[in-house]
């Protein structure tokens, strides 16, 4: 753009600017970009009648505003043009208040922000800082009274919030599962601050505003912040290596100054006691494993906050496993380990006993060996058949490590906990004596259980047919795999059903009791389809029953393959083909 350009030719050259850019073929891009080079470069600059410049203003992207802004082109003065055509957005705040002049105003937009972007203000301050050119200038610090401004916008919906917590709309009609809402205690903007300014934490834990707010993103947050920035710097080849017991983030005073939050009382009354009491109580649990000091420092307070919850949201009344509810399980198992952590209560303890002795007996499948694997492998685990390192392969040891973690509670009465032992499975005892720790009372109490050897322990071990040949009736043992409880998990339950199919031992009566979709599709698809062959012979109504089955029934429903032909003879009677 020519500096002698006269200003009377500068109505006529923006208006040129600023219309389409088009050719005869269409939008022509390169003289779009031109045009937007020509707004950033010297227009602007040049141009101060608010009409022509909000004619520019209007036709620039917010990546050349928010530049223009940084350099001064673009300044407060030119706001009313800018947000008739678009809203407010993080880096143009940013750019503004790059200049101390414009600080104040800056500060007065962040009320149209929306919430979600009000920390980027401070985030996005240095665009450049990944891209910036050797010897060019750094950017200047954030604006402290910015910077106050962005950490109070921040804060300010938990603390609203906690003021008056209620549950989120359409709350009833979310799973148990999903009803997480009373522990969202959100606030990743507010802790993004927070985390800036570890210096001002003993301050703001006492800001008249802000008290609540900031002592629950403390106790959630800081720990965790500390041990990701500690596995950082140990991923760095040159940085330090993780200390077995890292430094706390939270010094002691600050842990005392935290204590009103602790046990969240904002969040006692909240509706449906039965979820958040449960849910409030793991998530207290979890501040005490983030910040191990809390077990000394407030030992009753969360004694007495455990009973609470437990007699309000009436946790140890036991019910039965509902179908299809996954979380049932895991549900007891949390309960477990955070009332070992929390409670001093004994009948409290041992009702959460009696609740892990009526959980499923653990069952675990021990595949066949794939001699392939073992050919290739020379460091194969001889041990890998183990009871022990099965249960724990599968997950399937967590029930007798929550009983672990209760003994370790001198509250837990001895008697409860002996009585479980009597009940568990020898592969869960096995775990005992393999992986557990726990006082030396609760070892020897599982090292003393009787285990007779011809006691099922748990592990429905597949065999090949070279082994099962051995077996007087290897039918028989196909049987009780299909019957076994270990096909009630996914992966367990597949690798039994291929082990049947593939076995020539194996009975239609076999086969009729496996999914249709893994005779058909998954293991051997040859078998079922001689099997088919011989049913539908020449029938064509069974033939297009099968169609029609193939097609939607057999995998939507998870029918049986024996239910699938069964269903085809129920198919209308038609004329058999000479």
């Amino acid at each position: 753009m020519s500096e002698d350009l006269p200003k009377e030719a500068l109505k006529t050259v923006i208006g040129v600017l600023c219309a389409s850019a088009t050719t005869p073929g269409g939008f022509d891009a390169q003289a779009d970009r031109w045009r937007e080079e020509a707004l950033k470069t010297a227009l602007l600059a040049r141009t101060s009648a608010k009409r022509l410049r909000g004619q520019l203003l209007a036709h620039a992207d917010e990546k050349t505003l928010a530049a223009l802004a940084a350099d001064g082109t673009v300044t407060v003065t030119d706001m009313p043009a800018i947000l008739r055509h678009r809203r407010v957005w993080a880096g143009l705040i940013s750019a503004l208040a790059r200049h101390p002049s414009q600080v104040e105003e800056a500060i007065a937009l962040l009320p149209r922000l929306p919430e979600h972007e009000v920390e980027q203000v401070v985030r996005d301050w240095n665009p450049d800082r990944y891209t910036r050119g050797k010897g060019a200038a750094a950017a200047p610090p954030v604006p402290p009274e910015l910077f106050d401004a962005v950490l109070e916008a921040c804060l300010a919906p938990l603390a609203a919030y906690l003021l008056h917590p209620e549950a989120e709309e359409y709350w009833e009609a979310v799973s148990a599962f999903s009803k997480d809402w009373s522990l969202d205690l959100g606030g990743r903007a507010g802790w993004a601050m927070l985390a800036r300014c570890p210096q001002r934490w003993a301050q703001l834990a006492t800001h008249p505003v802000f008290v609540t707010a900031v002592q629950h993103l403390l106790l959630d947050q800081a720990a965790t912040q500390a041990l990701d920035d500690a596995r950082l710097r140990t991923a760095d080849p040159d940085g330090e290596e993780l200390p077995a017991d890292p430094a706390s983030a939270l010094s002691e005073e600050l842990l005392l100054a935290c204590l009103p939050a602790l046990c969240l009382p904002e969040l006692a009354d909240l509706p449906n006691p039965q979820v958040t009491a449960r849910r409030t109580l793991h998530h207290i649990a979890n501040r005490v494993r983030n910040n191990p000091r809390l077990v000394g420092l407030a030992a009753d307070q969360l004694h007495a906050a455990a009973d609470a919850l437990v007699s309000r949201g009436h946790l140890l009344s036991w019910s039965d496993k509902q179908e299809g509810d996954y979380e049932f399980d895991g549900r007891v198992l949390r309960l477990a380990g955070d009332l070992a952590l929390l409670s001093a209560n004994p009948d409290h303890l041992a009702g959460v006993c009696a609740q892990l002795a009526r959980l499923a007996q653990p069952a675990v499948v021990s595949p066949t060996p794939n001699r392939t694997l073992i050919r290739v492998l020379d460091n194969v685990d001889p041990d890998h058949d183990r009871p022990a390192r099965l249960l724990e392969r599968h997950c399937e040891h967590r029930r007798v490590q929550a009983l672990a973690t209760l003994a370790a509670n001198p509250h837990t009465p001895r008697t409860v906990v002996a009585d479980v032992l009597n009940g568990l499975r020898p592969a869960e005892l096995a775990w005992i004596a393999e992986k557990a720790g726990g006082p030396d009372w609760f070892l020897a109490a599982a090292a003393a259980v009787p285990v007779p050897e011809e006691e099922d322990d748990g592990v429905v071990r597949l065999r090949d047919d070279d082994e099962l040949g051995k077996h007087p009736h290897p039918a028989a043992v196909l049987q009780s795999w299909l019957d076994s409880p270990a096909t009630g998990e996914v992966f367990s339950r597949s690798e039994v059903y291929r082990a049947v199919v593939k076995s020539r031992y194996r009975t239609l009566e076999h086969l009729r009791q496996i999914p249709a979709d893994e005779v058909l599709a998954r293991h051997e698809p040859e078998v079922a389809l001689k099997i088919l062959l011989d049913h539908c012979g020449r029938s064509t109504g069974r033939w297009e029953a099968l169609a029609v089955a193939m097609a939607f029934d057999y995998d939507d429903e998870k029918i049986t393959f024996g239910q699938l032909l069964d269903s085809l003879d129920s198919a209308p009677a038609k004329a058999q083909t000479p």
